[in-house]
């Protein structure tokens, strides 16, 4: 998916939609980390074979997390971190592309940060600014 540009009012108006598909994307990372070591050796025995319910949930919430994370790339929003829960959006600001910068569980889109400056060089939003 090709990203796209956004104002930071256009960024924060998606932020609901994009605020659900990370929780869902979370929750179906943390149950496949539950269920990792159950799993993880009758997958590697059976891989596709039978399997058994455990392997059909992983399977489940594999697809939950791929809904999660292609909905969001679908806006032109960047997945940088599923860990993390960590999304940039591609904006301009004061003649630059510029990510808005918004981490699972942040109330607001309150950051900002170069593109190559990476999480460590968020800078707080200065609305005036975009």
């Amino acid at each position: 998916m090709q990203a796209r540009y956004y104002t930071l009012n256009e960024a924060r108006a998606a932020l609901p939609v994009v605020k659900a598909l990370m929780s869902q994307v979370q929750e179906a990372r943390s149950e496949i980390l539950r269920l990792r070591p159950e799993i993880w050796p009758v997958l590697q025995k059976a891989a596709h074979n039978g399997g058994n319910a455990a392997a059909g949930s992983v399977y489940s919430q594999f697809d939950k997390l791929e809904t999660g994370v292609k909905g969001i790339l679908k806006m032109g929003i960047l997945v940088k971190d599923i860990d993390m829960g960590l999304i940039d959006f591609l904006s301009i600001r004061n003649g630059r592309e510029v990510y808005l910068c918004w981490k699972h569980g942040e109330e607001d889109l309150s950051f900002w940060h170069d593109v190559n400056a990476g999480f460590g060089g968020r800078q707080p939003i200065d609305p005036e600014d975009f």
